[in-house]
């Protein structure tokens, strides 16, 4: 960014690159107004602080069922268990189908191919765009930790949350350079050819990115409760609350980096130092969520209010960010600091409820049976243990030495075996797994857990299942998981791409170097990405579970890609077929990206390069590919002289020079089989000849075949006969129903 002393020149003297920075800083510098200080400003904040505190007494009893939810999750017994014997055991079957959802729909989400955007815009090439997402969706580790945890929330909270920042870090990094003396610096020490030494090197690295932050739903609080989106309760009067907690630590960077009030900042220390000497908070002060200072065994901390709403600044209601730290104290109020002016809150019910914004959870709807299935795995497990304890009856009249009755090897009692019998304890734990099994069933059905997401196979019984059992299981998992993650990828992730764009080219003031994603796979090229321009129109969207294709669509594509290839050019007047969109497509689901740019490779990549340009690469040593645009002939004759005044040390032109030498052959060989093709047009067997009809080449289906598996060989699971392909958003029908 240019200094922002130059941009307060005269606006006569600035070119245009200035003019742009200079209005870039103007807007910078009033979102960084503080605006606490304004009588009527603070009056509207606290004002807007009562709804505030309202709205999270009125969602305590929601926040206070997700802490159990969670603690199904976790496996932690709790006090609406109602068997209390010597057995804590937990059974995790909520555990392990939360679990399940979670790794079927991270994957379902994120493709093999890695490729997870889609970007529309007027540009003609926009790749860069595309570079630039990918290497932001990498770099904040949604795969591996983002989605995940937005997940496990939605199933266990019944919403989603997440908040979108700008992270900026520096490292102070030290290498070591080649330094030499020379006869300028010190001529009474060193000889003209000089000395070499080493010296240090230092550099300040600056790594910035957007930051991505998985929030609790009963840290957020959205007013009114029946908004439709967060932008919709902002533009209606109504507000957006983050709950944050500060540490003295934290508060102090706050004020050196001007984001709070430093008035404001030192009076809220202050007020640590008391709470600290007062010592543990009373009850009242521990139930309540008003914002204040908190203590959680030896932690302190300040709990914040972060909420956006439209305040009236000047005559004109604008989007604010206001910051509580109690009833009386506003420590900051500032506008939007974004140049979107969107709130960087994304929020969506992940089981949507008509009339409110927030979801449902769906730990609610088998809460009971977890409490139940705890229940009697712990009075099964005693069950077992006294099953092996045998019980020992004796009488006590007849056996006056019961002491001595002792449990040994080689145990010897005096008593009459007639006085003394043994009896077993019923084995009730038998009946009790068989219950288990059942409630985890029904618990499985009712999260939508089926025995495709599960590391095994529960269907068909105690045999093995069949091949259509497996396929009626996909497709089920199909209708299953598709209605999860087409919601996550509307609601959460096409934003949060968005989003990217925004703090981009708000934050990022220097070319980035990233590794271009090229039309087919991944190609490692190496691409500067400029900040990104505003005023261009495009349109990005998650492609990643679009991208995810089952076993049978990619049948399908196969038997379509082997009819269009037999259609003539006469039966689509004004159109032309091409296929390498789709080949493209094709080979990246088939074989992944690592591999797809090998076997499917764009051409125009290998441009052929001059002679006279490779003989300098070779002459230092590089290896250089042979491009199929080659002249060979012209290449050898050149690669040829140089090589006999170079004498090829390294022996690169020698290499080189084979290479030509094999692609000529090939092309030469190439030639005469098009003109033997040509000469015999109507062999069968030959494409487009006259043996159409008949079997085609050799290694090639038929037109309009499918390909299938030799007689007597077995499909691969999944797969499914040509003649029982179906719809696959249509749910199999059960065996036995027809149609009248």
């Amino acid at each position: 960014m240019a200094d922002p002393k130059k941009l307060l020149s005269e606006p006569s003297e600035l070119t245009d690159k200035q003019i742009a920075e200079r209005e870039r800083f103007d807007d910078m510098s009033d979102r960084n107004e503080e605006l606490c200080g304004d009588k009527d400003i603070n009056a509207a904040c606290l004002e807007i602080y009562k709804d505030v505190e309202r709205g999270f007494s009125d969602q305590w009893e929601r926040a206070n069922s997700q802490m159990e939810y969670w603690d199904i999750y976790n496996c932690e017994l709790g006090a609406k268990q109602f068997y209390s014997g010597n057995s804590k055991i937990f059974v995790p079957i909520v555990h392990d189908a939360v679990n399940a959802r979670k790794v079927r729909n991270t994957n379902q989400i994120f493709p093999p191919s890695g490729k997870n955007v889609e970007v529309i815009t007027s540009e003609t090439h926009p790749e860069a765009l595309m570079a630039l997402l990918e290497f932001y969706i990498r770099k904040t580790r949604m795969r591996s930790q983002i989605v995940p945890q937005l997940l496990k929330n939605g199933d266990i909270e019944g919403h989603y949350n997440v908040y979108m920042g700008w992270h900026r870090n520096e490292h102070h990094v030290t290498w070591r350079v080649e330094q030499r003396h020379t006869l300028d610096e010190d001529p009474d020490i060193f000889d003209e050819d000089g000395d070499v030494y080493w010296d240090v090197a230092e550099e300040t690295i600056e790594h910035a990115y957007p930051d991505i932050e998985v929030l609790p739903d009963a840290d957020v609080l959205i007013l009114p409760f029946t908004a439709r989106s967060v932008k919709d309760a902002v533009d209606n009067g109504g507000s957006v609350t983050v709950i944050r907690r500060w540490s003295k630590a934290k508060i102090r960077q706050l004020i050196r980096d001007e984001e709070i009030d430093q008035d404001a900042g030192e009076s809220l220390l202050e007020q640590f130092s008391k709470r600290d000497a007062a010592g543990t908070p009373s009850k009242e002060e521990k139930v309540t969520d008003a914002a204040g200072i908190k203590i959680e065994g030896s932690k302190t901390f300040c709990l914040v209010y972060e909420t956006w709403a439209k305040v009236n600044i000047r005559g004109e209601r604008r989007i604010v960010r206001i910051r509580f730290a109690s009833p009386e104290l506003v420590v900051s109020c500032k506008r939007n600091p974004f140049w979107c002016d969107d709130v960087p809150l994304i929020s969506a019910a992940a089981n949507p409820v008509q009339g409110t914004f927030k979801g449902r959870s769906e730990i609610k709807n088998v809460e009971t049976l977890q409490y139940y299935a705890n229940d009697i795995i712990n009075e099964a497990a005693d069950s077992s243990i006294y099953c092996l304890m045998p019980i020992v009856m004796t009488d006590p009249a007849k056996n006056p030495r019961t002491n001595s009755m002792i449990l040994s090897l080689s145990a010897i009692w005096e008593t009459s075996p007639k006085d003394t019998q043994f009896a077993q304890f019923p084995a009730l734990y038998k009946e009790g797994l068989e219950i288990i099994t059942a409630v985890k069933s029904q618990i499985f059905q009712t999260l939508g857990v089926n025995p495709a997401m599960l590391p095994q196979a529960t269907s068909g019984g105690k045999s093995k299942p069949t091949q259509a059992q497996v396929a009626q299981e996909q497709q089920v998992d199909i209708l299953t998981v598709a209605d999860i993650v087409t919601g996550i990828e509307m609601d959460m992730l096409t934003p949060i791409l968005r989003w990217f764009v925004y703090l981009d080219h708000q934050f990022r003031d220097r070319e980035l170097t990233l590794r271009q994603f090229g039309i087919v796979g991944k190609d490692m090229n190496m691409q500067v990405v400029e900040p990104v321009q505003m005023n261009r129109r495009w349109e990005v969207k998650w492609f990643g579970v679009e991208a995810a294709r089952s076993a049978q669509q990619i049948q399908m594509q196969m038997a379509g890609l082997n009819m269009m290839r037999g259609i003539p050019p006469q039966q689509y007047k004004g159109f032309e077929l091409n296929l390498a969109p789709v080949l493209q497509t094709f080979m990246e689901n088939l074989f992944g990206p690592r591999v797809a740019g090998e076997v499917f490779q764009d051409i125009r990549k290998k441009l052929s390069l001059q002679p006279d340009f490779e003989n300098t690469l070779l002459e230092s040593g590089f290896q250089v590919p042979v491009s199929p645009l080659d002249n060979d002939a012209q290449h050898l004759q050149s690669h040829t002289q140089a090589f006999q005044q170079s004498g090829d040390p390294t022996g690169a032109f020698r290499e080189h020079i084979m290479f030509h030498q094999m692609s000529m052959q090939q092309k030469q060989q190439a030639q005469m089989a098009a003109a033997m093709q040509q000469q015999q047009p109507g062999q069968p067997g030959t494409p487009g000849g006259a043996g159409r009809g008949m079997p085609g080449t050799p290694g090639q289906p038929r037109l309009g075949a499918q390909t299938q598996v030799p007689r007597g060989g077995q499909m691969p699971p999944g797969a499914i006969h040509q003649d029982q392909i179906r719809d696959p958003r249509m749910m199999p029908r059960p065996r036995g129903v027809g149609v009248v």
